[in-house]
């Protein structure tokens, strides 16, 4: 289950580490098995993970060096859990007003970090179009801190992302380095989806031409580009707070674009 094939034909990825096992188990996610090493997992907490857990899944005890040589870090915390692979489809996003959808992103680290930004700023889900990372990578995983149980990833092609928006009156933000419109001036319409591109190549003009309005981040320094997490969350930390100063403002309905 390290490795992206396996994880696929066998349907289910690792959990390490206490925080990430007891987000699973408090959001409900399904759980084939859980692993633990008495010697190691010693805290009151984890403990009491494993009797909420033994009465829906099975929960086994192993030796500490066999939990050393299924664990990724190297100092682990004793437990690991083999859990199941959600693959949700367009047709159950019609409820997510806010979320970010990502071109075929290659660093894991920077979905599972994506992912918990959604979840501090109050979004709704995660589109990842045209394949790239394997949401369920380990390291993907362990950079969302949790947040992986509780919002929606959803799988589609751009075209069958882009025909749901225009189906749903959804707002497409698109991203451009080149892009007219300053991310400060600008305030989404609810239902909105924020649409960055891959680390190396961004959006296409085919792309950039699907979105209703596209954003520019002003690079001040003498580098060119930001790290795709970092500008994610700048840009959806400014979305939740421009939602808020308006609704502060004026209460509203959901505008249509």
């Amino acid at each position: 289950m390290r490795q992206r094939k396996h994880r696929a034909q066998s349907g289910l990825f690792l959990i390490e580490g206490i925080h990430h096992v007891g987000a699973a188990i408090e959001a409900g996610w399904p759980i084939e098995a859980i692993l633990y090493a008495p010697d190691r997992l010693v805290s009151e907490y984890g403990r009491g993970l494993l009797a909420r857990a033994a009465s829906c899944t099975r929960v086994e005890a192993v030796s500490a060096p066999l939990m050393k040589s299924l664990a990724e870090k190297e100092n682990p915390q004793g437990i690991l859990a083999i859990a199941r692979q959600k693959h949700i489809g367009l047709e159950e996003a019609s409820s997510l007003p806010c979320s970010l959808a990502l071109l075929s992103p290659q660093d894991p680290g920077n979905v599972g970090t994506i992912l918990r930004t959604l979840d501090a700023v109050g979004a709704d889900g995660l589109f990842l179009l045209e394949g790239g990372v394997d949401v369920y990578h380990p390291t993907c995983v362990r950079a969302s801190m949790g947040a992986i149980f509780w919002k929606p990833v959803v799988h589609a092609t751009f075209a069958e992302f882009a025909t749901w928006a225009r189906r749903g009156h959804v707002q497409l933000v698109g991203t451009s380095a080149h892009a007219p419109v300053n991310y400060r001036s600008f305030t989404p319409r609810l239902p909105w989806a924020l649409v960055m591109g891959s680390e190396q190549k961004g959006l296409s003009p085919e792309q950039i031409g699907a979105c209703d309005v596209n954003l520019a981040l002003p690079m001040r320094g003498h580098v060119r580009s930001l790290n795709l997490a970092v500008a994610a969350g700048v840009l959806l930390y400014h979305f939740a707070s421009a939602g808020e100063s308006d609704e502060r403002a004026t209460p509203r309905s959901p505008v249509r674009n």
